[in-house]
């Protein structure tokens, strides 16, 4: 069994929201806390991208094309990482990944999320 499920996923109108949530049921708290997590996106013909980064103090990061747009968000009691996307635009149209990496340098990867952006 996967160690992240990601959920969320599907058929929005350019300028529309969405929000994607991993969890990691199986993943000891402690564990889950200490871990950077990540959310990626693969487009159709193109390689696998980096699309935000939330630490395990909270920091995070993102890729300039969403910038503004995106908002990546963790709960470590629940052990989630969200994502929540705005202003949607048809070049956001992938599966996104959720990816943890943890202190111990173990990566896990969920199965991915279609988002699809119809324009």
């Amino acid at each position: 069994q996967r160690q992240l499920v990601e959920s969320g996923g599907g058929l929005v109108q350019a300028g529309g929201s969405l929000r994607l949530s991993c969890k990691a049921p199986r993943m000891i708290l402690s564990v889950f806390n200490s871990n950077i997590m990540e959310w990626h996106r693969q487009a159709p013909g193109k390689q696998r991208e980096l699309v935000a980064v939330i630490t395990s103090d909270g920091d995070t990061n993102y890729a300039d094309s969403v910038k503004g747009r995106f908002t990546i968000s963790r709960n470590n009691g629940k052990r989630t990482v969200d994502l929540q996307m705005n202003n949607l635009k048809s070049d956001d149209t992938a599966i996104y990944y959720c990816h943890a990496q943890t202190m111990r340098a173990e990566n896990y990867w969920g199965q991915g999320t279609q988002v699809t952006v119809s324009s």
